[in-house]
């Protein structure tokens, strides 16, 4: 189960398409304080967690509350070692990339590191590492997160300093360079990928036109955008009203609270993140991407689904667990070693406000990628129309709650679960029920949830492979015109 992305935006190299970037506005970098309130006025709300969440995240509890530049701060304390997460997460990421810029949130993001107003980027790497830890920086579809972990005593040092670097970035040109380079190399080391290359053009064709069908970026577009893009980037969608902040472990509550208003309080609200509507395409779709003289053949299929908003949600996890162990257990019996099976099938829900999608992956053979795809498709078949046995459902049950359980298990993973909650607007109740939920899914559930979400006739196909050798394999999987 995935909870809350964070990984590192990457970039692949790709066919450039002509794109004419929007030239860059010369905005400064420097922010715009707001008059700081009385600090015996600055929060306009706060909730405390109550006995039933408090269990759920195997913590003695946490508040939240909201200053009036918009900024929520939840202090959760966890744990027994004097240490804290600090988890700064910003409400802009991939979704807010022009049509012409995808990567540019990476490159954003990054730029923060190169170095402050009022410090080098030597020099914030130093003080972190004198506080025992780092600041972290990664870029999710939705999110922009800065965090890292240090001594209990040196909490309100690390919040003064992950302050001055997100809202007092340099952003000048030799950091851009050096940012882009960096992002270069990443780049240089996907471009074999099979499977990432087989995300790329199923993400485009279920979301076409919008930034989630561009989840990495081209060699070209890296080149071409400039310091300006990532100078508007900062300053469209930086901002108070966006950032959410996260600490978590041992501490002072009324220390840390003291710490965060000191730095945050006169942030500029910015602008809040408009509405992101996302059109998801669910009909059959198939793409063959040539990979010459390549033995395997990498798989995509899959369709939107309901997101974790949904009451129903659970039921689809459940039966994600079950597709996704016996795609895996499918593909041993039937192609075994002398057919190449790599170990990396099985399937996975991406979840994403509006635009959640299931999809199952394979890699194998290419002279066994019509195999492949016939049995991936069989087996969904089969969970849609017959009860699976209880024993597998309560087996993968318990694998979604050992997952879920796990992440209570670290500070880190109690703000992540956090985070999610706070994402999807599920109220903290949420946490208290989450297992309760789980153990109420029963086989029939599983049944219906195929059936109802798992239409292989919706469903988008693509595949990376040698042509030749997979093209006369796939004709039968391709849209059939009326």
């Amino acid at each position: 189960m995935k909870w809350l992305p964070t990984a590192m935006l990457l970039v692949l190299a790709a066919p450039a398409v002509a794109q004419a970037p929007l030239a860059p506005r010369n905005n400064s970098p420097a922010t715009s304080p707001v008059a700081p309130k009385p600090a015996t006025a600055m929060a306009t709300k706060s909730a405390k967690m109550s006995a039933a969440a408090r269990t759920a995240v195997g913590a003695p509890g946490y508040r939240t509350f909201t200053m009036y530049n918009g900024m929520k701060v939840t202090l959760i304390h966890a744990g027994v070692d004097k240490k804290a997460v600090v988890d700064l997460e910003l409400n802009t990421g991939q979704i807010d990339e022009p049509a012409f810029a995808p990567g540019l949130a990476a490159l954003t993001a990054g730029l923060l590191l190169e170095g402050t107003i009022a410090r080098t980027s030597a020099q914030i790497l130093s003080e972190a590492a004198s506080f025992g830890g780092a600041i972290n920086t990664s870029v999710g579809p939705v999110s922009t997160s800065l965090s890292g972990e240090v001594g209990t005593e040196h909490i309100a040092r690390f919040i003064s300093l992950l302050s001055d670097v997100v809202r007092h970035p340099r952003l000048d040109t030799a950091g851009f360079e050096r940012v882009r380079r960096n992002t270069q190399r990443a780049l240089d080391s996907t471009l074999q990928n099979a499977g990432h290359r087989a995300r790329q053009q199923w993400r485009a064709m279920v979301f076409p036109d919008h930034p989630f069908g561009r989840p990495y970026s081209y060699t070209a577009t890296l080149a071409a955008l400039q310091l300006g893009h990532a100078r508007n980037d900062y300053d469209d969608n930086f901002g108070a009203a966006r950032a959410h902040i996260y600490v978590s472990g041992v501490f002072d509550d009324n220390l840390i609270e003291h710490a965060v208003r000191d730095a945050f309080s006169d942030w500029k609200a910015g602008s809040a993140a408009a509405p992101r509507p996302t059109a998801a395409v669910a009909r059959r779709q198939f793409m063959l991407v040539d990979s010459p003289g390549a033995a395997k053949s990498t798989i995509w299929l899959g369709l939107p689904v309901i997101d974790p908003s949904s009451s129903d949600f659970v039921k689809l996890e459940v039966a994600n667990g079950l597709l996704s162990g016996a795609f895996g257990s499918s593909a041993t019996m039937n192609f075994g070693d002398d057919q190449g099976l790599t170990g990396s099938t099985g399937s996975n829900i991406w979840m994403r406000k509006g635009a959640s999608y299931w999809a199952g992956v394979a890699q194998v053979n290419g002279d066994s990628t019509g195999f492949a795809l016939e049995s991936m498709l069989n087996q969904i078949e089969h969970l849609r129309r017959e009860v699976p046995a209880d024993s597998e459902v309560e087996r993968v049950k318990q694998d979604v709650i050992g997952r879920f359980n796990a992440l209570r298990l670290s500070r880190q993973g109690i703000v992540s679960q956090l985070a999610y909650v706070d994402e999807f607007g599920l109220g903290e109740i949420w946490l208290a029920e989450y297992v309760k939920r789980v153990m109420a899914v029963s086989a029939e559930d599983i049944r219906q949830m195929a059936a109802s979400q798992l239409d292989p006739e919706r469903m988008t196909i693509t595949v990376v492979g040698d042509r030749a050798t997979v093209e006369p394999q796939v004709g039968r999987f391709r849209p059939q015109a009326p």
